[in-house]
């Protein structure tokens, strides 16, 4: 440190030099937190003007930045605060304090800001598009927060994810801000959307992918039209209806589809009904090739995504707000690996 002053004022102790740009005043003391344990009393020098700041510890920091990345991770995969104070405590001597943590999840909320601006490619072959919910705590109080998704398949079978949304609850307003935030980035060619069957997000949808092929999730209509069916007779009509989902051509899949229309519909029109609805966007998938159907005509990508994000993010003793949610779950599924899956 005394070396890094000595450049940075452009001269020794007492040398007078044309290159001075400054002169020394002391040294002031704090404790730092390192990976051979805790450092007590470290003196730190200054300059008469308060400019000067030392690279081995980054400003009002306790902990050098190995020791800080370190910590961060162990938040990151889900360790408990407690349980990572107890391991810094071990390790170094030191527990982390709750300002501490708050200047480290500082660092990860800059990181993701800056990963939200960056710019997309424009072509993407899927885009899985669904919401996983999380309780933030204030106080005594708890609030249920929604976090939208856009996860991306490019043209070489890479997963991504594309956008991230915090809203208080699912709706158009929120799906719509996600889907132009795709597009202002420069997601304009997406050559499948994969849904559930919510109103709001299918409306968002319609609106600024209209060209778009949709896929509505074979497994979430399967459940709607389930619920309208007596629990005696659910075994055999799930299996007739995976039957559907599974024909080799899309002309057996709409043979099959009629003749389970002609059978229920005085029976159980009520789950006929709801089958028909989505009959335009049920076998989109037939459209791509047989090798990709098992992975597009369900939303599994995704859901199978938020159940590893939980598996982690259930750890953490609580959210205090929605932006060290957010960003808490970036880190996370940035964390995680995503494999490819076929696309041609």
């Amino acid at each position: 440190m005394r070396e890094e002053l000595k450049q940075f004022l452009g001269a020794d102790w007492g040398e007078s030099t044309p290159e001075r740009k400054g002169y020394r005043n002391g040294t002031y003391t704090r404790d730092l937190a390192t990976s051979s344990g805790p450092i007590e009393d470290l003196e730190v020098p200054r300059d008469r003007e308060g400019h000067f700041h030392t690279h081995v510890f980054d400003r009002y920091n306790r902990y050098e930045p190995r020791v800080a990345e370190g910590l961060t991770q162990m938040f990151v995969a889900g360790v408990s605060t407690q349980k990572v104070g107890e391991v810094a405590q071990t390790l170094m001597g030191v527990a982390p304090s709750a300002s501490a943590v708050s200047r480290l999840n500082h660092t990860l909320t800059e990181q993701f800001e800056a990963w939200r601006e960056r710019s997309l490619h424009t072509h993407w072959r899927i885009v899985y598009l669904d919401g996983v919910h999380f309780t933030v705590r204030h106080g005594d109080q708890t609030d249920s927060t929604i976090i939208l998704t856009a996860l991306g398949v490019d043209l070489e079978g890479a997963k991504e994810v594309l956008a991230l949304r915090v809203c208080a609850e699912e709706s158009k307003d929120g799906w719509m801000d996600l889907l132009q935030d795709l597009r202002t980035r420069g997601a304009t060619q997406v050559d499948l959307i994969v849904t559930d069957g919510h109103d709001g997000l299918l409306a968002a949808v319609s609106t600024l992918f209209p060209t778009t092929l949709r896929q509505r999730c074979v497994i979430h209509k399967q459940r709607n039209v389930m619920n309208a069916i007596p629990k005696r007779e659910r075994g055999a009509i799930t299996t007739e209806l995976t039957g559907i989902w599974k024909s080799l051509t899309k002309e057996e899949a709409l043979t099959q589809l009629a003749a389970f229309q002609g059978k229920y519909q005085k029976r159980y029109p009520e789950a006929v009904r709801s089958l028909m609805e989505d009959e335009a966007h049920l076998l989109t998938f037939y459209a791509f090739p047989q090798v990709m159907h098992r992975y597009i005509r369900t939303t599994n990508a995704i859901e199978s995504f938020f159940s590893n994000v939980r598996q982690r993010t259930d750890q953490i003793d609580s959210f205090t707000t929605e932006t060290s949610c957010v960003t808490i779950v970036w880190a996370v599924m940035q964390a995680i690996h995503l494999p490819k899956i076929p696309v041609n």
